[in-house]
C-alpha cells in the first residue's frame, strides 16, 4: 500500500516500565502472538540481557510463527572507546535471534557531555558503528534517537548529524524521540517536517510520551508531517504517565486521517484487543477511554440517548462498531447478536445467527458480565459458554465436590485439597497436598483425572490472576479469577467468579482442564 504507516508497539518494553504493569513470560507469548494476528508491524520484545524474564521470552519467541509481524529487540549504541564487535550488550542483541534489532543513541549535546561524558564526534561515531556493525550481520536496524526533539531545540544541526550517522550506518528507520513528553504540537510538526525533509519520510519515524497529555495528538502531527512509522504501547502502558496510546492513535490514524496500515482490516477487533491487555496485566478498564471504552458511545437518557438512537451520528463521532464498540442507552443496556458474532467471528467459531440458542447464550453472557466476568482474555471460557448453548460441549468428568483445608505450623504453611468426582460413571476421590490451596486444587483434579485423561500429563498452569470486584464491599468483595494455562500446542486463558476466591479459582481450574480434554 502507499503511504502505508508502519505501527511499532513497544508495550513489551517501554509499556512495562510504567508503574504496576507486568507480564509473565506466558503473558508476553500470548501478547505477541495477539498483535500479529491484530496486524501489527512490529512487536518490540524486550530488552535482552536485562532481566531473566526478557531472556526467557526471547528464548521462546525465536519458535514463533508470526503471520506478519517482526519481533524486534532493543538495545543501545556501543560504549564509548569500545569496538562496536566487542561490546558486550551489543552481542547479546545479536544472540536474540531477533530479525530487528532498535538501538537507542543521544541526540542531546546535554546527555552526550554530562551523562555518556564522552565527546560529541565519539556519539556520533558510536551511533554509526553500532549500526553498522548490526546491518552486516543481517539485521533490519531501526534508530531510536532520544530526546530528539529536546536536542534539536538546543543544536538542530547536532541532532540532525546523529540521525545523518545513523542512517550512514544502514539504519532502516530513523525514530524521532519526544522523551520527556513535554512538547506541544506545532513544535513536533515543525521539527519531524525538518527531519522528513532531509531524510524523506520512508525514513522517518515518531516515539512519543503523554507527559502533557499529548501523546496521540503529538504522534498523529508527527505522521502528518510526513513520518511513516509510529511507536507506542496498548492502553498508553508506559513509564511515568505513558507512552503515546495505539488504541487511540489507531483509529484516528485509520478513521479520520484515512492513512493506511496493515493492521486496517482487523480495526474491529480493538475494543477487544484493548479488553484483553487490561485483563492481562491485572488492571481495570478505563470506561472513559477513547474510541474503546465502555462509556465511549454510552447515551443517559433524555435528549442525547433519543437523538442517537434515531441517528446515531447526530451524538456519535464513528459509528462504534469500527472498532469492536457498541452504543449503549444507560437505561436499557442490551447486548445483541452482532456483538455475538464479532466475538465469535474473531475466536474462528462457526455461527449461525438463526440458531435457537444463540438467544439464551446472549442473556447469560449479559448476567455474567453483571456479575463480573469478562472473556476478552478468557477464549476458552467463552468457547465452553458458546458450544453449551450451541451444541458440542462435551461432558467428561461430573463434580460431586471439592474441600480445602489450609493449615499453619509456626512458620510452615501447607494446605491440603480433596476433590471428588463422576469419571466415566466411576466415583473418584482423591486428596493433594501443596503449599497453597489453588495449588492444591489443580493437583487433585488432576490426580482424579490423569488415570482416565493422560492427555492432562501435557498441560501446565502458568499463570494466575485475582481481582478484586467491589472493593466498597470489604471482605465480602465478589473475586474475578484468570488462569492461563498452556501445553506445547498453546496457550488459553479461563476466568472464574464468585463471592469466594477459593471458589472463583475451582470454576477456571476445572475449565481450564475440560478444554484441553475438548481440544484431544
Amino acid at each position: 500500500m502507499g503511504n502505508t504507516v508502519k505501527i511499532y508497539d513497544t508495550t513489551l518494553r517501554d509499556g512495562t516500565q510504567g508503574e504496576g504493569i507486568s507480564f509473565s513470560v506466558a503473558d508476553k507469548v500470548r501478547i505477541a502472538q495477539r498483535l500479529d494476528a491484530f496486524g501489527v508491524d512490529y512487536i518490540e520484545g524486550g530488552f535482552p540481557g536485562s532481566n531473566p524474564r526478557d531472556i526467557a521470552f526471547f528464548a521462546e519467541a525465536r519458535n514463533l510463527r508470526l503471520r506478519h509481524a517482526r519481533l524486534a529487540a532493543f538495545g543501545a549504541t556501543r560504549r564509548a572507546g569500545v569496538k562496536a564487535a566487542e561490546d558486550p550488550q551489543l552481542r547479546q542483541l545479536l544472540e536474540s535471534g531477533m530479525p530487528v534489532l532498535t538501538i537507542v543513541g543521544k541526540t542531546w549535546l546535554m546527555h552526550v557531555e554530562e551523562i555518556l561524558r564522552t565527546t560529541p564526534e565519539e556519539n556520533l561515531a558510536m551511533i554509526e558503528d553500532s549500526v553498522r556493525f548490526l546491518v552486516s550481520e543481517g539485521r533490519e536496524v531501526i534508530y531510536d534517537a532520544e530526546h530528539f526533539f529536546d536536542g534539536y531545540l538546543d543544536n538542530s544541526d547536532y541532532a540532525l548529524r546523529t540521525l545523518e550517522a545513523a542512517a550512514r550506518g544502514g539504519a532502516g528507520n530513523l525514530t524521532l524521540c519526544e522523551t520527556n513528553g513535554g512538547r506541544l504540537v506545532p513544535e513536533v510538526a515543525r521539527i519531524v517536517a525538518a527531519a522528513v525533509g532531509r531524510f524523506g519520510g520512508d525514513k522517518v519515524g515518531v516515539h512519543c510520551h503523554n507527559d502533557s497529555g499529548l501523546g496521540v495528538a503529538v504522534s498523529l502531527a508527527g505522521i502528518e508531517a510526513g513520518a511513516s512509522l509510529v511507536q507506542g504501547t496498548m492502553n498508553g502502558y508506559g513509564e511515568r504517565v505513558g507512552n503515546a496510546n495505539l488504541v487511540s492513535i489507531l483509529p484516528n490514524l485509520l478513521l479520520k486521517m484515512d492513512r493506511p496500515a496493515h493492521c486496517a482490516p482487523n480495526l474491529a477487533q480493538l475494543r477487544d484487543l484493548s479488553l484483553f491487555f487490561d485483563e492481562l496485566a491485572n488492571l481495570r478498564p478505563d470506561a472513559k477511554a477513547p474510541f474503546v471504552g465502555r462509556s465511549a458511545f454510552a447515551h443517559k437518557g433524555g435528549l442525547h440517548a433519543n437523538a442517537a438512537q434515531k441517528v446515531a451520528r447526530s451524538y456519535e463521532h464513528i459509528d462504534p462498531a469500527l472498532v469492536g464498540n457498541r452504543t449503549r442507552v444507560l437505561v436499557s443496556d442490551m447486548a445483541g447478536r452482532s456483538s455475538f458474532a464479532l466475538k465469535a467471528k474473531e475466536l474462528g467459531l462457526a455461527f449461525d445467527e438463526k440458531h435457537p440458542g444463540v438467544k439464551a447464550l446472549i442473556e447469560e453472557l449479559k448476567e455474567r458480565e453483571f456479575r463480573g466476568y469478562e472473556y476478552e482474555a478468557a477464549d476458552a471460557s467463552f468457547r465452553l459458554l458458546a458450544a453449551q448453548h450451541l451444541g458440542g460441549r462435551r461432558t467428561f468428568f461430573e463434580v460431586v465436590g471439592y474441600r480445602v483445608i489450609i493449615e499453619r505450623h509456626d512458620a510452615e504453611l501447607w494446605a491440603e485439597a480433596t476433590v471428588k468426582l463422576k469419571v466415566n460413571g466411576e466415583t473418584v476421590h482423591t486428596v493433594a497436598e501443596e503449599t497453597g490451596p489453588i495449588g492444591a486444587l489443580d493437583k487433585a483434579l488432576r490426580l482424579a483425572l490423569e488415570k482416565s485423561y493422560p492427555q492432562l500429563c501435557e498441560m501446565t498452569l502458568r499463570d494466575y490472576k485475582v481481582r478484586i470486584l467491589e472493593s466498597n464491599a470489604g471482605s465480602a468483595s465478589r473475586t474475578r479469577v484468570l488462569i492461563e494455562s498452556g501445553d506445547a500446542h498453546g496457550i488459553w486463558g479461563t476466568v472464574g467468579v464468585s463471592d469466594n476466591i477459593v471458589d472463583a479459582s475451582w470454576e477456571a481450574l476445572r475449565e481450564a482442564v475440560e478444554f484441553k480434554l475438548a481440544q484431544t
